[in-house]
């Protein structure tokens, strides 16, 4: 089986999440999405930091997406005083730093899960969110999902679903934020 078909289930339970629908509907209010914005700022901040001080970006700097993402939030404005990080974020940053000095290799799993995420479906949703969407524009995205693609293994499964799972809880626990979901709330 390949790392598609083993990450196949958790992939589709992401995909379902309400969250994902509320991204994907045109109409998530902008504050809202700063707060994404900004818990995937935190992550990204930290797996790519980690990937590149082990080389596992070389050859694809074009990936990395921390500083787009913060040219998102920047343009939308709306909570640069009340950053809200969901709980998970940390655990998610503690398990990014613990792997990355144990089996560095495992980093790639995340880079799977999130930057060929935002290689595929991130095109559709750069459609539908405020702003720019410059977190989702690519230079070349065939060669840099190439690229990724030779450095994964199918032994990266495990960690590949677990990245996920991360994933999956961040938008629940975005859900549960006390703010409007709908710009039209």
């Amino acid at each position: 089986m390949s790392l598609k078909e083993l990450t196949w289930e958790k992939h589709k339970s992401a995909e379902r999440q309400e969250f994902v629908k509320v991204l994907f509907s045109g109409r998530i209010n902008p504050k809202f999405y700063s707060a994404y914005l900004q818990n995937m700022m935190a992550c990204y901040s930290m797996l790519e930091s980690c990937a590149a001080t082990h080389g596992l970006l070389d050859g694809i700097d074009s990936i990395r997406r921390t500083s787009l993402i913060q040219e998102d939030i920047d343009e939308l404005g709306h909570i640069k005083d009340n950053t809200i990080f969901v709980p998970v974020v940390n655990e998610y940053l503690d398990h990014i730093l613990r792997i990355s000095w144990n089996q560095p290799q495992k980093l790639m799993a995340h880079i799977y899960v999130r930057h060929m995420g935002d290689l595929s479906g991130g095109q559709m949703i750069a459609k539908k969110v405020p702003g720019s969407g410059r977190y989702y524009q690519f230079d070349n995205v065939e060669d840099c999902k190439s690229k990724i693609r030779e450095r994964l293994s199918d032994d990266l499964a495990e960690e590949a679903n677990l990245a996920f799972d991360f994933s999956i809880a961040m938008f629940h626990q975005l859900m549960e934020l006390d703010i409007p979901k709908y710009a039209d709330e």
